[in-house]
């Protein structure tokens, strides 16, 4: 197949749904397309409002194809979640909001089935965190519509089979804290044997195998080309990953910011992971472990400014260092690195400009925090809205020590990364390397101050 330039990229977050075109000479998005990523509290628990996602990726689709010349259609989407169909590929229950708490009362006896740690590199995590758990309590609790299943689709494979009506599974969506899959022998772990459910999963895929071209009725309401191929999927963090491993050398790190934050150390120190703190092993496009952790920064951020102006001056940032204000963790709890504290204000709690550069601190030594227990080395390359950041970006060099490059807009980010699925060898290189930012003497005392307060 000869690889096409522009690649209509669905990708799927926690909080949005996006339409993105990338053009895969420059490595740049062309235009995108979002809508929130609503949770119907309808019916049997909260769930994906499917059927609104599908008409905004039908419509969007349409309305990229008459702007640009689309080759071929990638899939990115948020971890935790599942898709439930029978034999025509319909859904056979609601797609579960992983935050709702309904496993949790199963927690007991998922937790007699559930396979240690050391085997799945999968902390135990509370609500549907962990994917296992959703699988285990759907079939408790509904069990005619479970024996109805013909096959558990992860999320972006899921979106792959309506597009094309070919189903597959794929390891970085499998991988990502499920209890499903033991990234050491590259097999499922044995929670699915336990689970008798093994052959509910379809035949594993490449993340960017062809599965196939589009349906006839898709085109038809698109007016895309019949011929317009779909890529199998793959996990959105991992889609943040795949440019820097077609760029970079290891050792390095990459930290994919949005509604969740995730340090992911490539080629870093061995350390032992602490499940306790969110740490995990994902599994990279090639199916390799690569450790991890994670705190919800994203969802942080907006409860912390709660709508106020996210504006800041350099007097801001010097009023907060010499006054010593700062947030301690946790403002999101039961998951990252202090699931169990409470966060809290030191000093008088700030306004303004102040406060946008205090929370950008937190969010900074929160990430550091992540890296350290992942064991990250070499530089640290920050995608997604953080990126942008320039106080976090100033404070998590300084927390590290260690050079930090903001990757803005070129390149990189989800989107990107799953682009690059079509034909990805051939992909260019960015053209925009990033501001590196390197540490400071005062950011650096800061760091070692909110540290203190917490070993304290």
């Amino acid at each position: 197949m000869t690889t096409p330039r522009h690649v209509a990229v669905i990708d799927i977050g926690k909080t949005n749904a996006k339409l993105a075109l990338v053009d895969l000479a420059t490595r740049t998005e062309l235009t995108a397309l979002k809508q929130p990523n609503r949770v119907k509290t309808d019916g049997v628990y909260p769930h994906f409002d499917i059927d609104a996602i599908w008409s905004f990726i039908l419509d969007g689709l349409g309305k990229l194809g008459r702007d640009y010349p689309v080759g071929a259609i990638s899939v990115t989407t948020h971890g935790a979640t599942a898709a439930l169909v029978d034999e025509a590929g319909e859904l056979v229950l609601p797609v579960l909001d992983y935050e709702y708490d309904g496993p949790d009362r199963l927690r007991h006896d998922y937790d007699t089935v559930r396979p240690p740690f050391a085997e799945t590199g999968s902390p135990a995590l509370p609500i549907g965190l962990n994917l296992g758990a959703q699988i285990f309590w759907l079939r408790r609790s509904f069990p005619e519509e479970f024996d109805r299943t013909s096959a558990i689709l992860m999320y972006p494979q899921f979106w792959a089979r309506r597009l094309t009506g070919v189903e597959a599974t794929e390891v970085t969506s499998l991988g990502c804290h499920t209890d499903l899959w033991n990234p050491h022998s590259r097999d499922f772990s044995s929670l699915v044997d336990r689970m008798d459910c093994r052959s509910l999963f379809p035949r594993i895929r490449p993340a960017d195998a062809v599965l196939g071209t589009i349906w006839p009725e898709v085109a038809a309401r698109t007016d895309l080309a019949p011929s317009t191929p779909v890529t199998c999927g793959i996990h959105d963090s991992n889609a943040s990953l795949l440019p820097h491993l077609i760029d970079r050398r290891a050792p390095f790190a990459v930290v994919s910011t949005g509604t969740w934050v995730i340090a992911m150390a490539v080629g870093g120190r061995a350390v032992t992971l602490d499940p306790a703190r969110d740490t995990l092993i994902n599994v990279n496009v090639h199916g390799e472990p690569v450790p991890s952790a994670r705190f919800m920064g994203g969802r942080e951020f907006d409860t912390i400014m709660a709508g106020a102006d996210r504006s800041w001056t350099d007097s801001d940032l010097r009023a907060v260092l010499a006054g010593g204000t700062m947030l301690l963790p946790a403002v999101q709890q039961g998951s990252g690195p202090y699931p169990d504290r409470n966060g809290n204000w030191v000093g008088p709690e700030p306004h303004g400009g102040e406060r946008f550069v205090a929370a950008s601190f937190y969010l900074a030594l929160m990430t550091a925090t992540c890296l350290d227990l992942a064991g990250a080395d070499g530089n640290i390359v920050v995608e997604g809205p953080f990126a942008a950041n320039d106080p976090y970006l100033m404070m998590l060099a300084s927390a590290t020590k260690r050079p930090v490059t903001g990757q803005v807009g070129q390149g990189t980010g989800t989107s990107i990364g799953a682009a690059n699925l079509i034909g990805n060898s051939a992909a260019a290189s960015r053209s925009d390397p990033g501001k590196q930012w390197k540490a400071t003497s005062a950011l650096q005392r800061y760091a070692r101050d909110w540290a203190d307060l917490i070993d304290g």
